[in-house]
């Protein structure tokens, strides 16, 4: 679950960017940003590889610049998951981004133009304004990012099959293989309805938290 954390972050991050007064040429990043939800999972997922690659990776090759040894991507079980998870941050924080950009364009100017006045800091006015505002709309960011996350497919099954020993092997993909590569259809739909539980406790707990946090609020 390390990776619903850093999708939030870079998809706040970018909505931030975005929605800044200094911000120029707003469609074309906004668009750029975005490009890779809608672009073929199995295609960019070849281009990661070389990417990744050992050898030939532009990756390793820019760690080579700063005097890092070459990292087996794909192939070392310590940073398989990882870079499984990096390119799943990459291909899907532009949807999320876009719902958070338009939470940020919802708060009322007022409300900056007054703690401005006041002398509160951009880190205050983040921390006072910002967060608390968009406090629904992480809520549902968050629900979102972690159903996705528990569904985690395409990019292991393209990039690594689950290898190497079996450390890329997410729920979904333990499911598939139980049940389209085993056949063990009984084991597969217990693993279905568990992956439905989780998510559903899951929500759960997000929205008591949500509660809990307004009521205090």
């Amino acid at each position: 679950m390390v990776g619903v954390p850093l999708s939030i972050a870079a998809s706040l991050g970018a909505a931030l960017l975005l929605n800044s007064p200094l911000a120029r040429c707003k469609g074309v990043f906004r668009t750029a940003l975005f490009a890779p939800v809608v672009t073929t999972v199995v295609a960019v997922a070849v281009i990661w590889r070389y990417l990744f690659h050992t050898r030939y990776g532009l990756i390793n090759y820019a760690l080579a610049h700063l005097g890092i040894a070459p990292i087996d991507w794909l192939g070392d079980p310590h940073w398989s998951m990882p870079a499984i998870i990096l390119f799943a941050v990459w291909k899907n924080f532009g949807y999320n981004m876009i719902i958070l950009l338009a939470g940020l364009q919802g708060i009322p100017q007022d409300l900056y133009e007054a703690a401005r006045i006041d002398g509160a800091s951009i880190w205050q006015q983040f921390r006072h304004i910002t967060l608390p505002s968009l406090r629904p709309v992480l809520l549902l960011v968050g629900i979102i990012t972690v159903a996705g996350y528990f569904q985690l497919f395409a990019e292991p099954y393209v990039m690594t099959r689950g290898d190497p020993l079996q450390s890329t092997v997410s729920v979904l993909y333990y499911m598939y293989e139980e049940g389209f590569k085993w056949w063990n259809l009984g084991r597969a739909s217990a693993i279905a309805f568990i992956l439905f539980v989780l998510i559903l406790l899951i929500t759960r707990v997000l929205l008591r938290l949500a509660r809990t946090q307004e009521d205090a609020a």
